[in-house]
């Protein structure tokens, strides 16, 4: 009788390594990426000149703070997020020195002297969120947005996106976006 001699069933794994590298590709291909979020802002120009650190009176100041326990501060005062635009508003048009032919705020004394001259302080915790952070951003680049506009209607007599860019450069000039942001505090 003859024997009979089984061999083993093998698979032929040499195309393995293709199939892998095909399926690696078409994944990668088709996966699509979120977005990063974040914060447009232009940076300022490097300031060569001593000028640039000089002292700001104390009423062209706005100082906004966040705390550990997500409380938006404004000089001090705990106000909710839905008043930050409305409190920035009012400080930035407020036409403290009278020579602002724009201007439609109430010349309070202790609010800016002019649009050019009103700097918005910023200022969060190390705990502070992030959510908050960027809420607050956006409070305050909507109160620019809006007096911008209205300088826009009132001098043009049109709306942004239909100014040409000389006249976007002189909106942006009457209401230049001053935000002033201080280093992270860190609570021990």
């Amino acid at each position: 009788m003859k024997s009979f001699r089984r061999h083993a069933a093998s698979v032929n794994a040499g195309s393995m390594a293709d199939i892998a590298f095909l399926l690696l590709i078409f994944f990668l291909v088709t996966t699509t990426i979120s977005a990063d979020k974040g914060i447009l802002r232009k940076l300022p120009p490097v300031c060569d000149t001593p000028n640039c650190t000089a002292d700001i009176p104390e009423r062209n100041l706005l100082q906004i703070s966040m705390n550990d326990n997500q409380e938006i501060m404004i000089e001090a005062n705990t106000v909710k997020l839905e008043e930050v635009k409305e409190i920035v508003e009012a400080f930035i048009d407020n036409n403290g020195s009278n020579n602002c032919d724009f201007c439609e705020g109430e010349q309070f004394s202790n609010s800016s002297d002019h649009p050019k001259k009103a700097v918005i302080s910023l200022s969060h915790n190390t705990l502070t969120k992030y959510d908050l952070y960027i809420a607050v951003q956006d409070e305050i680049t909507s109160a620019y947005y809006d007096l911008r506009m209205r300088y826009a209607k009132h001098v043009y007599n049109k709306t942004p996106d239909q100014l040409t860019k000389e006249e976007l450069i002189d909106v942006q000039k009457a209401y230049p976006f001053i935000v002033s942001e201080i280093m992270v505090k860190r609570s021990n």
